[in-house]
Order: C-alpha cells, then structure tokens, then sequence
C-alpha cells in the first residue's frame, strides 16, 4: 500500500499530533511504501517567522527521525523542494468548485482568528493537501480527525479528475486511530489539544520532566473524586485516562480499576511519571541528532529525490490527460 501523510514545520509536536499521526507512520512504515513529508508549503498560509522558518523545518525532520521514522524504509522529504506539489495544485483547482473549499470546518475556524490576515491560501490549503496526496497514488493518508474532511475532499477530487480526464488518480483513503484521534488540551479539555495554542495546553514530546510534571499536576480535572471514564460529565478526568491508556497499552477500565482508591492527585502523578518514562527515548534520540544536521540533510535530499522520480511521472501522465502542451 502506499502511504503519505505530512506535518507542517510551525509549533511544538505534542503526544495528540504522535498519536493522531506519527505513531500510524511509526507502525506503517515496517510493510508499506510509505512518504512522509514536512509540509511547509500549507505552513505559510498563516503569519511566520522567516528568519527562524528554515530551522523550524529541519528541526521538525529531527522530530520525525527521534519520533521512529526509519530513513531506510520511508521517504522523508521537504514539500516545497518538489515543485510538481504546486503545480497539481494549481491543476486541480481547475476543478474544485469554490463552494466545498468554503464548507470545510478548519477554513472555517481560522478565517475567524485571522480575519484581516487571512489569504487565499487558507481557502487553497485543502487543494494542495489533495495534491500532495493524489500525486504519489496514495492508498492511505493516516491523520487525526481533524484532517479527515480534507482526505474526504482528495477523494471526491480524484473521482472528479477521472470521470473528466479518465482514469488517472487513485481513491485514498483516511485511516484514523482506533484510540486517540482526538487528544484534548490538558487546560480546556472541551479543546484539541493545538500545538498553536499556550504550552500548558499540551504536553510536548521533548518536554523536560519538570515540566511535564508541573503540567500533569496542574491539568484540568473535576470537582469530583473519582477516576471514571465519562467524556461528556467528566471531559478532563477523561482526557488524562484515554492518555494513560495510549501510553501504558493498558484498557481504560483496568486502569480505573487500578485507581479506585487513588486521588486525583495520586493518579496525576502516576501519570506525570508515566509520560516522563516513555517520552525519554524520543528526548535522547533528539538531542543526538541536534548535533547531526549534515547528516539530517542528507536525508531530506535523497528523500527529496525519490519522490520527485514519482512526482514527475505523475504530474506529466496530469498534464497529458489534461490535453496540456507538452
């Protein structure tokens, strides 16, 4: 199966986006033909820094070498290093009815927080997600439930192109968890945990145990005493038991079981070593290759190679049904 999916370089990476995303790359990797690319492209549709915007970039292939992607069995590259990204783009909008880019829901929310500095580009962003997708014949895009609907607009794109165009894209699909597709803000726990949003919202992977203590400590429970499950009553409480039983490979009931006669407080800690423990390799792992980016970069380029070898096949098969000069 082929398989792509992408991360933009901006913010911090916390435990929602690895399970909501790395952690499928991680166990897809091993007997798929996997693509995984730092999405920089979607990343300046809203303000940056650009002075600090290249570092981001390498920073986050870091990431996702300390996170477990294997360079040896995935393809790890740079999207704006591979121009057929934005020239299928620029193709498919050719046919994308301006109606469904204005029906999609995270459109809709950040056109809202950026009113007067909102783009084109923050309308166009689910056509160049279509095309990164449909440009390498992906089977299988795994993300988080926030960007399902745009995998949902890819497909409906492709099936578009190949009834106008004849057969030419495969259908992809969204592949979501079967737990933690939705990790909620440890601070607002009515929230997706956002890697946009104030550090206490989110617990990072690189975050010093210090840190993660005091964050665990101070993270948003109830009023009530007891460690049970109920996402609509008790969000907060809740929100910690789905992360503990991520992290421990544990079921939530057992771990309730286990936590019947613990306090909140004896529970947050728990948890709070919990995370310490299973977040120290990919911390190790980061700080090793902080001091590797030649070897970082050469990575990106050969990643960047191979997938142009793909792109570049599709992109002329594109323009060719499209009746394109060639």
């Amino acid at each position: 199966m082929r398989i792509f999916s992408g991360i933009q370089p901006t913010g911090s990476l916390h435990i929602g986006n690895y399970f909501g995303a790395i952690k499928q790359w991680v166990d897809l990797q091993d007997k798929n033909d996997c693509l995984f690319c730092i999405v920089d492209l979607h990343a300046i549709t809203s303000p940056y820094e650009i002075k600090e915007f290249e570092s981001k970039v390498l920073e986050k292939a870091i990431v996702y070498l300390s996170a477990g992607i294997n360079p040896e069995k995935a393809i790890m590259f740079v999207q704006s290093k591979v121009k057929e990204h934005t020239e299928l783009c620029w193709l498919l909008n050719s046919i994308t009815p301006l109606g469904e880019l204005q029906r999609m829901t995270q459109y809709k929310e950040k056109s809202l927080k950026q009113k007067k500095k909102e783009c084109a580009g923050l309308l166009n962003y689910p056509i160049l997600m279509a095309a990164d997708i449909l440009l390498y014949n992906t089977d299988i895009v795994p993300v988080g439930e926030d960007q399902k609907q745009h995998v949902e607009l890819a497909r409906d794109i492709a099936k578009r192109f190949n009834h106008l165009f004849g057969e030419t894209f495969t259908l992809p699909q969204a592949q979501l968890p079967k737990q933690g597709a939705r990790i909620m803000s440890i601070s607002n726990p009515k929230e997706k945990m956002s890697k946009s949003g104030a550090p206490e919202n989110y617990i990072s992977l690189f975050d010093s145990p210090k840190d993660i203590r005091k964050k665990i400590k101070s993270a948003v429970t109830d009023t009530e005493k007891t460690i049970k499950y109920n996402k609509t009553k008790k969000p907060g409480i809740s929100n910690l038991l789905t992360i503990y039983s991520l992290l421990s490979d544990k079921k939530i009931r057992d771990i309730e079981d286990e936590m019947k006669d613990k306090s909140y407080k004896e529970f947050k800690e728990s948890l709070a070593e919990l995370i310490v423990l299973k977040l120290e390799p990919f911390r190790k792992k980061r700080e090793e290759l902080l001091s590797r980016e030649v070897y970082v970069r050469e990575i990106l380029k050969k990643g960047e190679e191979k997938a142009s070898v793909i792109a570049q096949s599709k992109i002329n098969e594109v323009k060719n049904k499209m009746g394109l000069y060639s």
